[in-house]
């Protein structure tokens, strides 16, 4: 009865602390439904095969993200498209929350699209960047808020 019990009180207690877990300021899933969708491309700017001379001598390679600022509404999922779109070059996607920690960091291989369903639960501003290519290829979103009950999608 005593081992019963123990257990019990273990168990309520472990559930009192699942319900007092703050919510993360974003969710991130690879699959879902998504109610938005942004694509972001991976591009080269100057590279040692395409130039221009004048860069390359002044900056050396030159990566950036297009769009690097886009704007999503809070609590709605959003799928976000990345396109490396260089055979030659890996990147990778880096998100930083409002305190700079990192929530998220996945690669983004030549030649390819990754997709990401990105659910942002509290307003601000989120950078991000690829660490391969700093300080050039970065970038920001824009959480704004919800959308009210009276929204018509029309």
């Amino acid at each position: 009865m005593r081992r019963l019990l123990l257990i019990s009180l273990i168990a309520v207690r472990c559930g009192d602390r699942d319900r007092l877990q703050p919510v993360p300021e974003v969710t991130i899933a690879t699959s879902g439904r998504a109610a938005a969708r942004v694509v972001v491309m991976a591009e080269a700017v100057a590279t040692k095969e395409s130039g221009p001379p004048e860069t390359l001598r002044a900056f050396g390679e030159v990566y950036a993200f297009d769009p690097a600022t886009f704007a999503v509404r809070r609590d709605e999922p959003t799928e976000v498209v990345f396109w490396n779109l260089q055979g030659d070059d890996e990147h990778d996607f880096m998100l930083l929350d409002s305190r700079n920690h990192v929530v998220a960091q996945f690669k983004l291989p030549p030649l390819s699209k990754t997709t990401r369903l990105f659910t942002f639960h509290r307003e601000g501003l989120y950078r991000f960047y690829c660490t391969m290519h700093q300080p050039e290829m970065s970038g920001q979103i824009t959480v704004l808020p919800a959308r009210g009950p009276q929204h018509d999608e029309r």
